[in-house]
C-alpha cells in the first residue's frame, strides 16, 4: 500500500503530543517484520494496553477429516443455514498451517470488537452492503469488494444488508502481487490494477467512551476476550502504510493473449504459501485457432481451490453460485466433457469467480460432508 494519514498527528514521530488539557496523547507504533516490515503510528486517547480482564471464550481451529481420498470435491456454501454476525456465522471448508478458507452468511452486527492476531484477512463480498468500523477509521463495502484488513486492527462489520463473503485468514501478510511492484512499492504499469483502485478507511470517528468493551483476539487457535475500560476506537490520528484497504474485483482489468494464458495472469493477492487470482468477464483467445478453455493440467506443487460467483462458469458442469471446488495436488483437472468443443470459436467469458491456489495441501473440515456433491469426481465419465 501507499502512505496516508488520517486525523491529527504531530509534526515529529515520538515527540510529545498533548491534548488541551496538558496530559499526552499516547502513540502506538503498529508494524510488521519486527520494525522491518510496513507500519503505521496510531495517536490514541488512552493507553492501547489498558486492559480489564481477560480470559478464554473458544478454541477456534476447525477440525478435520483425519483420512481423505485423493479426489476433486465440489461444496454448496449457499447451503449452509449458519447465520449470525461476522464472526460467528464462519463456516470453514478448507484449510492448512498458511491459510483458512470459509464463508459467512451476515444477519447480524457485532456486539463485540474483533481482531485477528496470527495474520491478516481477506474478505470477499458475494453479496450485501455495509460498513466495517476499524481502529483506523469507517470502510464501506459493497458487491465484489476485497477487504484486507492487516493483523492487529480491532474492528466491527456492520450489515446495512444481508452480506454473503467467502472469508479467507492468512497466517501471513497479503500484498498485491511483487511482480507488479517496482522497487519502490508503485504498482507498475503492466499491473491489472493500480493505486486508483484501492481505497483505504474513508472517516475517521474519534470515540471517547469510558465502560466495558469487549475485543475478541485470535490467536494460538483460540479466541481470547479482552475487556477495555474504553473504547478502542479512541484514535485521534494516524500515518503510514498498515491500514485496512479494498478493491473491488469489478476494477481488475483482465490479461488476455492469442493463445490460453495461465493462470498467474489472473493474480491479484499473496500470501505465504498461497495466491489469490479473480476470473472476470474477459475477451478470449485471438489466435484463429486458438482453444479458449483452459487445457487439462496438473497443478504438482499446489491444491487448487476455486469459489464461484456468478455467470457462465464455461469449462465447468453442475457448479452454481456459491459453489467451492478443489483440485487437490497430485492428480489432473480440466474441462468436462464437451465443454473444449464448445468453447471454439467463442469471443468472451462472462465468469466471475476467485481462485485460491495453495502450495502445501489444503484439508477438508470435518462438518462439511453434508454440502459436499458426492458425483463431482465421476463427473468427466
Amino acid at each position: 500500500m501507499y502512505y496516508r494519514k488520517m486525523g491529527m498527528i504531530p509534526k515529529k514521530r515520538h515527540t510529545m503530543f498533548k491534548k488541551e488539557d496538558g496530559t499526552l496523547f499516547r502513540e502506538q507504533v503498529m508494524g510488521t517484520k519486527g520494525f522491518s516490515g510496513v507500519q503505521s503510528i496510531l495517536y490514541h486517547l488512552y493507553m492501547p494496553t489498558e486492559v480489564k480482564d481477560v480470559s478464554i471464550v473458544s478454541p477456534y481451529q476447525p477440525t478435520y477429516l483425519s483420512s481423505q481420498t485423493l479426489k476433486h470435491r465440489h461444496f454448496y456454501t449457499d447451503a449452509v443455514e449458519k447465520k449470525g454476525d461476522a464472526i460467528a456465522s464462519r463456516q470453514y471448508w478448507l484449510g492448512n498451517e498458511d491459510i483458512l478458507i470459509g464463508t459467512a452468511n451476515i444477519t447480524e452486527e457485532m456486539d463485540a470488537f474483533y481482531r485477528n492476531g496470527e495474520g491478516d484477512e481477506l474478505l470477499f463480498v458475494h453479496k450485501g452492503k455495509g460498513v466495517i468500523e476499524t481502529m483506523f477509521g469507517t470502510l464501506s463495502y459493497g458487491k465484489g469488494d476485497y477487504l484486507i484488513i492487516p493483523i492487529g486492527t480491532i474492528y466491527r462489520l456492520i450489515p446495512s444488508q444481508m452480506t454473503k463473503l467467502l472469508v479467507i485468514e492468512a497466517a501471513s501478510q497479503i500484498t498485491t502481487p511483487k511482480r507488479y511492484r517496482n522497487e519502490y512499492g508503485q504498482l507498475l504499469e503492466h499491473s491489472p490494477f493500480c493505486e486508483r483502485d484501492l481505497s483505504g478507511p474513508e472517516k475517521l470517528k474519534t470515540m471517547d467512551q469510558k465502560g466495558e468493551f469487549h475485543v475478541w483476539t485470535k490467536t494460538g487457535g483460540q479466541i481470547h476476550r479482552h475487556v477495555y475500560g474504553h473504547h478502542p476506537f479512541d484514535v485521534i490520528g494516524w500515518d503510514g502504510y498498515l491500514y485496512p484497504w479494498k478493491l473491488n474485483i469489478n476494477d481488475f482489468e483482465p490479461i488476455t493473449g492469442r493463445i490460453h494464458q495461465p493462470p498467474p495472469v489472473h493474480q491479484t493477492f499473496e500470501g505465504s504459501n498461497f495466491v489469490v487470482c479473480s476470473f472476470v468477464p474477459r475477451l478470449y483467445d485471438y489466435h484463429p485457432e486458438a482453444i479458449p478453455a483452459p487445457y487439462f493440467h496438473s497443478n504438482v506443487n499446489s491444491d487448487e481451490v476455486l469459489y464461484y460467483v456468478e455467470g457462465n462458469f464455461m469449462s465447468r458442469k453442475g457448479i452454481k453460485e456459491g459453489s467451492i471446488t478443489l483440485h487437490p495436488s497430485g492428480i489432473p483437472h480440466g474441462p468436462h466433457p464437451g465443454k473444449v468443443e464448445a468453447s471454439i470459436g467463442k469471443k468472451q467469458t462472462e465468469e466471475l469467480a476467485v481462485m485460491v491456489d495453495t502450495f502445501h495441501p489444503l484439508k477438508v473440515a470435518s462438518h462439511v460432508d453434508s454440502y459436499e456433491d458426492e458425483t463431482y469426481m465421476y463427473s468427466w465419465l
